[in-house]
């Protein structure tokens, strides 16, 4: 993560929390925090690329997917992990999805942790076989959630962490 850190911290700063909001192994996760607090970007800003990147994700994600799946699955050893990565996202995302009709995609892009988002609610969305306009509003509904939880994981943990420097409480102080 140190060496993807380096090589988008020398590109601009705006266009850096885009980039990171658009790569499957940061999301949004790591776009926004990157603007807030080391580009020090305004809030506003930051949300708009960051917004802006993890949405563009799902319509690439969702018709490289079908072409990617069929041209990796030649390969015997992929086709066998396809088959169970894909049986357990298939397993997770349709319970959500029986559980909250299309809002099960929403919440489970919208979860802003680890193995969910875009990129793993695109790929629920094709097992289901979601159509493509359902898939583009319910991603946006949940990367307009994932975006306000990890905002507010954000700011309040640089307030807290400000505000136990300013009381010294850090140095037992």
């Amino acid at each position: 993560m140190h060496a993807l850190f380096g090589w988008v911290g020398s590109l601009p700063p705006a266009l850096t929390v885009f980039l990171l909001s658009l790569m499957p192994i940061s999301e949004l996760r790591g776009g926004i925090p990157y603007g807030l607090l080391v580009a020090h970007l305004p809030l506003w800003e930051v949300e708009l690329l960051a917004i802006g990147g993890c949405w563009l994700s799902a319509p690439i994600v969702y018709f490289i997917l079908p072409w990617v799946v069929r041209l990796l699955c030649r390969m015997r050893w992929f086709e066998r992990l396809w088959n169970r990565v894909s049986l357990k996202v298939h397993g997770h995302v349709r319970r959500s999805v029986e559980r909250f009709g299309p809002l099960g995609i929403t919440l489970f892009v919208g979860v802003p942790l680890p193995g969910f988002g875009v990129y793993s609610g695109a790929l629920g969305a094709y097992l289901l076989g979601m159509s493509f306009a359902r898939f583009m509003w319910v991603a946006l509904i949940g990367v307009l959630i994932a975006a306000a939880l990890v905002t507010a994981a954000v700011l309040s943990g640089s307030s807290a962490f400000g505000w136990m420097v300013s009381h010294n409480v850090l140095n037992g102080g």
